[in-house]
């Protein structure tokens, strides 16, 4: 899947040495990037040392930049890596697996088309999507919070298109029971 119309523009600009068009592709994705090396590394600061780093690559390889299909996935994927790299240098664990990762979902519902969610049922949601199994909280932080395709996401976490569906599945199904089995009416006798 090619990316969005603005990336390619953005990258066009930063193959022709645009520093603005680079500080906007940085602020564009910096915060996305930051949660997901600070799901892998557990640290702030090297969480954004590992972003820059991927984003100075790309400003250092930008005579390339336009051979990027996807800047989205790339860039994930990239910072992925850079964070598994300075894990394995900093031999705290040699491979991080999805399951061991502790997801910190941003808040979904932070926008004004959720202003209609009342705290109590936000606080339900965000138990329910806290108590997801490891592998279930990044498969559906990156597809519903973050908007990657399933594909996308796929090629992030390296599992199959099918695996990231089943557990988007697995996700939804557990939090829709955990908040209705809340609202379920009392049965009559």
């Amino acid at each position: 899947m090619p990316s969005e119309p603005n990336d390619r523009i953005l990258l066009a600009a930063v193959a022709a040495d645009d520093q603005a068009a680079y500080k906007t592709l940085f602020e564009s994705y910096y915060d996305r990037l930051h949660r997901l090396a600070f799901l892998i590394t557990r640290s702030k600061e090297l969480s954004e040392e590992i972003v820059s780093d991927v984003f100075i690559a790309l400003w250092r390889n930008r005579s390339h930049a336009l051979d990027i299909a996807n800047l989205r996935v790339y860039l994930y994927i990239a910072t992925r890596n850079t964070a598994m790299n300075y894990q394995k240098k900093l031999q705290k664990k040699a491979v991080v697996r999805l399951d061991d990762l502790d997801v910190d979902l941003a808040d979904p519902y932070a926008n004004p088309e959720q202003a209609f969610v009342t705290k109590e049922m936000d606080a339900r949601i965000r138990a329910a999507i806290d108590a997801l199994p490891p592998r279930c909280k990044m498969v559906f932080k990156l597809v519903k919070e973050d908007g990657l395709s399933y594909k996308e996401a796929a090629e992030v976490l390296g599992l199959s298109v099918g695996t990231v569906d089943n557990q988007l599945v697995i996700a939804i199904k557990k939090i829709a029971s955990a908040l209705f089995y809340r609202f379920a009416p009392a049965s009559k006798k």
